[in-house]
């Protein structure tokens, strides 16, 4: 167990740190009137209504997957920016991972492009939470 920021211990695997941090955000989160479904005739709470217009529904999908994929692109070059600035790859690994990671981020454009979205269609609103990806930069 280690200390978290306000100096209770958290645990130590940042997976199990992850989890239990969305746990106490979403038991922050107050249900309000339109998150819960209106009873209906009998008493019983009626389910929201899905949109399954084919057309839609393999949109929707298509974004996202593709917003997942921009996530671990990013994920990836984070990651990769912090190797560089640790000082962990040679010159060689170096320009290597940066022709990869534009190679990526190109694809990702063209796929988008051809799917007629864009990069920031992926962006998720959370609601509360915010944004799913961060700003561009």
């Amino acid at each position: 167990m280690t200390a978290d920021g306000d100096g209770a211990p958290g645990p130590a695997d940042p997976l199990e740190a992850a989890a239990e941090a969305a746990a106490r955000a979403f038991r922050l989160l107050p249900a309000g009137p339109a998150d819960t479904p209106a009873p209906d005739d009998r008493g019983h709470r009626v389910a929201g209504r899905i949109n399954t217009d084919p057309d839609t529904v393999e949109r929707d999908l298509l974004r996202l997957v593709l917003t997942l994929v921009e996530l671990l692109r990013q994920v990836m070059e984070r990651q990769a920016l912090r190797r560089v600035d640790q000082g962990d790859l040679s010159e060689e690994d170096e320009e290597r991972l940066g022709e990869t990671l534009m190679v990526l981020h190109d694809r990702m454009a063209a796929l988008c492009e051809s799917h007629g979205l864009t990069l920031e269609d992926l962006n998720l609103d959370l609601g509360p939470l915010g944004p799913l990806l961060p700003p561009p930069g």
